[in-house]
């Protein structure tokens, strides 16, 4: 007898990053996963830039695994630049893998899971830049904000099916993406910085964003909606006049006492 459980999963972007974290808590909960990814350990090879690899990861999945229920899309890349700066082919690349990928996969399962007359649901990953402005990030946001929006647009489309779409927005997550590499202790400055505006005092972690993902497929009521998984972190104005005026008193006291 299987000792798997629950509804067949698809992690889209699995092999590193919050998409390994996702699929190792899918797993270790008894969820047969399927793995799309361009590397690390994956079942199927997918570049999301490409239609046409889209399509044959569909029928490649179907065929062995058959249909999943829970549809998660984390693959994504990284991008800043001035917007002056950033050349029309680096904007067409970042909205083609961020935006037009995690679309095309979704629209892909929900073709099929309408179809069969079969429920499901769908997560993307956004992110607080879909919101928040922040200098040399705006291609990068814009994508996201696209992506936030193809989701609501989708769960109002496809929700009388049976089918539900949300996304989880992460802030500054300790990842491959963030680092170019090895996990990050926090140590640099901007990284500091950004522990000392987080509210709950740390940088986000992978299986951080992957516990709110599975939460957010077994919440069967909720759709259409972009969960915020920063720590507080967006709860701060980027004015930052507290920490200015905090920084300015402390240094005022440390003076008077030297």
């Amino acid at each position: 007898m299987s000792d798997e459980v629950g509804p067949l999963a698809l992690v889209v972007g699995g092999g590193s990053g919050i998409g390994a974290a996702l699929v190792s808590a899918h797993r270790a909960g008894g969820t047969a996963t399927v793995v799309w990814d361009v590397a690390g350990e994956r079942d199927v090879t997918c570049d999301v830039a490409d239609p046409g690899a889209i399509d044959a990861a569909v029928d490649e999945t179907r065929a062995r695994w058959g249909v999943p229920a829970w549809v998660t899309v984390t693959a994504g890349i990284g991008h800043a630049g001035m917007l002056t700066d950033v050349s029309p082919e680096e904007f067409d690349h970042v909205l083609r893998v961020n935006a037009r990928g995690p679309w095309l996969c979704i629209r892909a399962w929900a073709r099929i899971l309408r179809a069969e007359g079969s429920p499901g649901s769908f997560v993307a990953t956004s992110s607080i830049s879909a919101r928040l402005v922040d200098r040399s990030m705006g291609v990068y946001g814009a994508s996201k904000a696209a992506l936030s929006m193809l989701v609501k647009v989708a769960a109002e489309e496809w929700g009388p099916d049976g089918l539900r779409v949300n996304a989880v927005g992460p802030g500054v997550t300790n990842t491959p993406m963030l680092t170019g590499g090895a996990p990050s202790t926090g140590s640099h400055p901007w990284l500091d910085g950004v522990v000392s505006r987080t509210s709950l005092g740390r940088l986000g972690e992978a299986d951080d964003i992957a516990r709110t993902i599975l939460a957010v497929h077994a919440m069967e009521w909720v759709t259409g909606q972009v969960i915020e998984c920063d720590g507080g972190l967006s709860l701060r104005s980027p004015i930052d006049a507290y920490g200015a005026a905090t920084r300015r008193t402390q240094g005022a006291s440390e003076t008077g006492s030297a």
